[in-house]
């Protein structure tokens, strides 16, 4: 059930706004709410409960068209649906939330729906903390050789939460799975001595929610000259998209765009990781300002999202996505496969059809914006993208390649897996050709053994002298 057709749809009103976040306890506020039906505003009451919730008036005034509720793919991207728990799940949380009203019991029982969700995927908390001494360092993580990702604390909310979201723990209290920094010191101590990291990822939630001045005490640490060997300073961000007033209009974008020239002054690439899920998202004259604005400091953007059912599977969206992209200068970079994380049954697509769909947008534009990869999943050991799916010696199969790993040596390593249409995972596919295991799996391990527990990290490096992988992974 949508809303009448006669509601407006979006107001063009926004010229110099303030932000104005809604979450589960403040939406009843937005004038909205009440166009909603009563079996979706009780869902957004219940699935909230498990995963985060948050939006603003941009998003809700500017990129919803409230005419498609609730199949609009804005709506179901930062909208809690009650399909994402399954039904007995649901139908449990929904009589502690809206009949017993019991907060002790509802703490509990979302904590037990939170811990069956993979929290944490692809060995974050496990495999990617680093270590000085045998003690972890809060707020960073080290997974690649040349990358190291830094969580700085006031930076770990966002302008709005994406449903499909992989680092949902940072927002809903999960405090012991939470990655935070207060400040740069063990950074830039761990920095010097990891001559091998060229590129640091500042990342969250979302960095672009701090003011300049606290985001600054963060980068320009990162400029010094015993850094020399840091080229690359990223921001993982979805401002671009959910508020890009952070580059246009708020009261300290233009101090934000003076950092990053200063950042560029240095000697340094400022890349902005920009997180667009949906052509809509730059269809808005300051969503393209904003972009315009980024690029004219001499900084990068470059444009990446995951590939997600209910939400962005048109080919034809995502192709519009990168042409707009590039005509603003922008740079299409990721097209990811959803993460085995949270409500993930509600947004998976089968690896088939995410390259198929990536195939047929890949095709409708120029070879400007090929520079897109996809689909990619950010796995164990590493991100694996799909090459394509051919026959080979009268076997299907997927044609597949690491573009990162844990082990330097496995990048570009080819690899096949036979050709399963359901598969959503790297770790549902087997090996193509009567092999009992790829390449990067442990000797001996039968291939059901759940991925941590069978997957091998070898301890040498490529690199002579390299010591990530002893300290960092």
């Amino acid at each position: 059930m949508g809303v009448s057709q006669s509601r407006p749809v979006r107001r063009n009103t926004m010229s110099n706004p303030k932000f104005k976040p809604y979450t589960r306890q403040s939406i009843r506020q937005a004038r909205q709410w009440q166009w909603l039906p009563p079996d979706q505003q009780e869902a957004v009451q219940v699935v909230s409960h498990v995963m985060p919730f948050r939006t603003n008036e941009y998003v809700m005034e500017q990129l919803i068209d409230w005419s498609r509720v609730p199949d609009d793919p804005i709506y179901r991207l930062t909208f809690p649906h009650r399909d994402m728990l399954p039904i007995e799940e649901y139908r449990t949380l929904r009589d502690l939330v809206m009949v017993k009203q019991d907060d002790a019991a509802i703490a509990a029982y979302v904590h037990q729906i939170r811990m069956r969700m993979n929290p944490h995927p692809a060995g974050q908390m496990t495999h990617n903390v680093p270590r000085v001494n045998d003690a972890p360092l809060r707020g960073l993580q080290h997974k690649y050789n040349e990358t190291v990702l830094f969580f700085p604390s006031s930076g770990q909310t966002c302008h709005a939460y994406c449903t499909f979201c992989f680092r949902w723990p940072q927002f809903v209290g999960m405090e012991d799975m939470k990655f935070d920094a207060k400040e740069t010191g063990e950074l830039v101590s761990y920095l010097k001595n990891h001559k091998e990291v060229t590129d640091v990822l500042i990342t969250g939630g979302d960095p672009m929610i701090m003011n300049t001045r606290s985001l600054a005490d963060f980068i320009e640490p990162l400029l010094a000259p015993e850094l020399e060997h840091i080229q690359n300073i990223r921001i993982g961000t979805k401002s671009v998209a959910y508020w890009p007033q952070r580059f246009v209009t708020d009261r300290d974008a233009d101090d934000l765009l003076r950092l990053f020239e200063k950042v560029v002054a240095a000697g340094k690439n400022m890349a902005i990781m920009g997180h667009y899920n949906h052509a809509v998202e730059l269809r808005q004259d300051i969503a393209q300002k904003a972009v315009k604005r980024i690029v004219g400091t001499g900084a990068t953007l470059r444009m990446q999202g995951p590939l997600i059912r209910h939400i962005n599977e048109d080919p034809h969206s995502w192709a519009e996505l990168w042409r707009t992209g590039v005509r603003l200068g922008a740079i299409p970079y990721y097209m990811f496969v959803e993460r085995d994380t949270g409500p993930r049954e509600y947004f998976q697509l089968p690896l088939a059809r995410a390259h198929e769909i990536f195939q047929q947008a890949y095709q409708m534009v120029s070879g400007l914006a090929r520079t897109v990869r996809g689909p990619s999943m950010s796995a164990f050991p590493g991100k694996v993208v799909i090459d394509g799916v051919a026959n080979i010696a009268g076997e299907k199969v997927f044609a597949l390649q690491f573009l990162q790993a844990r082990n330097p040596d496995w990048v570009r390593k080819p690899f096949y897996a036979k050709y399963d249409p359901e598969a959503t995972w790297l770790d549902h596919l087997k090996p193509a050709f009567g092999q009992e295991r790829f390449f990067f799996e442990t000797e001996g391990q039968p291939h059901h053994v759940a991925p941590v527990e069978r997957k091998v990290i070898p301890i040498g490096s490529a690199r002579e002298g390299c010591t990530h992988h002893s300290n960092a992974a």
